[in-house]
């Protein structure tokens, strides 16, 4: 596993993250992500993603009991706040010191390495946010703060503020699908000290493959899911997007790469990127993923890749 620094932080991150959005809130699957969570940690993968609202506190919960008795410099953690908890929970003003410390009492630290915005809150004034944020960093309970796909000029602001903490991260959708971040957040990070920890780098799925042209979706995918759908672009699953997936999947294995692979090394070739974030059902899925980081690959088949996929 090869390992980058995370934005202008102390922080060495793993160029593969194990996220816990999908796979953790299914309390009978409990033990299946217990074992992802070791397995991850065995191949090398110290960057552990999560947030509060996934399965209502359900993710974080189960993470923190998959690393009881883990040393805890070991692993970088990072946790998220934004969306509601319940009614009466919103916003990233007074709710941030409420929700760190029910995430830390549920994963069972007494701090999180990177907290984050999950989305802008544009109910509470950036300046409200960026002081609650510093609040929660000089009371020691988050080392660095980072954020979510914010707007550019949000961030701009954010960054023009005076004697608050800085964001040393952000965690935008990005792959060889999904390509918006390449529209100014790389290089307005790039310059601020900022890295990019990405979620979706597989494009929830598509890009292993499994989706095939004319064919119905395999059951139990994310796409037979219909509460996925707000998350899965329709468009990918065009039977055209579907065969040039295909196509670059022979790409992949001319590089000899499972299609997976060869979709996260492109995310890694960007400087700027420096963990990619991927999810796991079965602990043989996080030895995939693993295997991408520090993948050379001719860089005539990455152009050829997005040429097929534009």
């Amino acid at each position: 596993m090869k390992y980058r620094k995370l934005g202008n932080s102390e922080l060495l991150v793993s160029e593969i993250g194990f996220g816990s959005w999908l796979t953790f809130s299914d309390p009978q699957r409990k033990q299946l992500a217990i074992s992802c969570v070791h397995r991850a940690l065995d191949l090398g993968i110290n960057f552990l993603d999560t947030a509060n609202v996934y399965g209502r506190g359900a993710a974080e919960t189960v993470l923190g009991e998959a690393l009881t008795g883990i040393k805890r410099e070991i692993y970088v953690l990072a946790t998220k706040l934004f969306f509601p908890m319940s009614n009466a929970d919103y916003g990233l003003s007074e709710q941030v010191e409420k929700q760190l410390d029910a995430s830390l009492k549920r994963l069972k630290v007494d701090y999180v390495d990177l907290y984050q915005c999950h989305r802008y809150d544009f109910d509470t004034p950036l300046e409200e946010t960026m002081e609650a944020l510093t609040r929660a960093v000089t009371s020691g309970k988050v080392r660095y703060i980072g954020f979510s796909e914010w707007p550019l000029e949000r961030i701009e602001a954010a960054l023009e503020l005076k004697n608050v903490a800085h964001f040393v991260s952000s965690q935008p959708q990005y792959s060889l699908l999904h390509r918006e971040p390449e529209n100014g957040l790389l290089s307005l990070a790039a310059k601020s000290g900022i890295s990019q920890v990405v979620w979706s780098p597989l494009a929830q799925g598509v890009l292993t493959g499994k989706y095939l042209p004319d064919s119905p979706v395999p059951a139990n995918s994310r796409a037979a899911d219909p509460s996925m759908g707000a998350f899965l672009n329709p468009d990918w699953l065009a039977p055209a997007t579907l065969e040039a997936v295909q196509a670059v999947g022979q790409l992949a294995a001319n590089a000899k790469l499972t299609l997976a692979q060869f979709a996260l090394a492109w995310v890694l070739r960007q400087p700027n990127v420096t963990s990619a974030i991927v999810g796991a059902s079965r602990p043989e899925q996080v030895n995939d993923n693993a295997a991408a980081s520090g993948a050379h690959v001719d860089p005539l088949l990455f152009t050829e890749a997005e040429r097929l996929l534009t």
